[in-house]
């Protein structure tokens, strides 16, 4: 059980490199919207500048385009990373009146059943999209716009890839949680999202009420005699 902990610290620590740095994109994206609008507010006060050289070999087009791209790059190699954090939308509603172990099964089996499945299927069907567009060297239908489209439609395979190592290091964690030993059960159980004072209390609540009963037992027993 161990050995399993230490291959989901590995993959998820992967995966969360891949995306602080792909947080980084963040930084250009904001600086190419800006860049984008004040200049297409400077055109359209000054015309003569549509014959300028950035203008004729970037211009808002390519802006624009690459706006998108960044935007897709960073939504895409975030998601593994926002899995991790369990920062993905629940239904809260009903999670929350579910006991530990119900929610870790829950999460284990979509992990297995689904996330994977729906990860195989799109990564194959992602490396296909990507190649054909590498192979007819495909560019932007934008007469100005950006060339080499492959580079940012590798992104889809590459995204389900880190999903893939997530849902794999997250299915591992509730493993342990679910079939580990006390110790190991705790430390995974920190991913599982498991509040273990509460769980604790729980269980101690219900230790000291099922003592209690087997006293009140014994007395009546006692009180009743031979």
């Amino acid at each position: 059980m161990l050995s399993l902990l230490k291959i989901s610290d590995a993959l998820s620590a992967f995966v969360v490199a891949i995306g602080r740095l792909a947080s980084w994109l963040f930084v250009p994206l904001a600086a190419i919207i800006m860049i984008d609008v004040v200049w297409r507010v400077w055109v359209g006060s000054n015309p003569a500048l549509t014959s300028s050289w950035f203008h004729r070999n970037i211009g808002s087009t390519k802006l624009q385009e690459m706006e998108w791209h960044l935007h897709a790059a960073l939504f895409l190699l975030a998601i593994g990373f926002t899995y991790l954090k369990d920062g993905h939308v629940r239904v809260e509603i009903v999670r929350e009146r579910m006991r530990p172990r119900l929610r870790a099964w829950i999460e284990l089996l979509g992990c297995l059943l689904f996330v994977l499945t729906y990860c195989y299927i799109l990564l194959d069907f992602g490396i296909d999209f990507a190649q054909r567009s590498y192979r007819t060297n495909e560019i932007s239908n934008a007469m100005t716009g950006l060339s080499e489209r492959w580079i940012i439609k590798s992104m889809l395979p590459l995204c389900f890839v880190l999903l893939a190592l997530s849902a794999i290091s997250v299915a591992l964690r509730h493993l342990v949680y679910l079939f580990g030993p006390p110790e190991l059960r705790r430390r995974s159980g920190q991913f599982v999202e498991v509040d273990h004072l509460a769980e604790m209390k729980q269980e101690t609540e219900e230790e000291i009420a099922a003592y209690q009963a087997a006293l009140r037992k014994n007395e009546t027993g006692r009180a009743k005699g031979p």
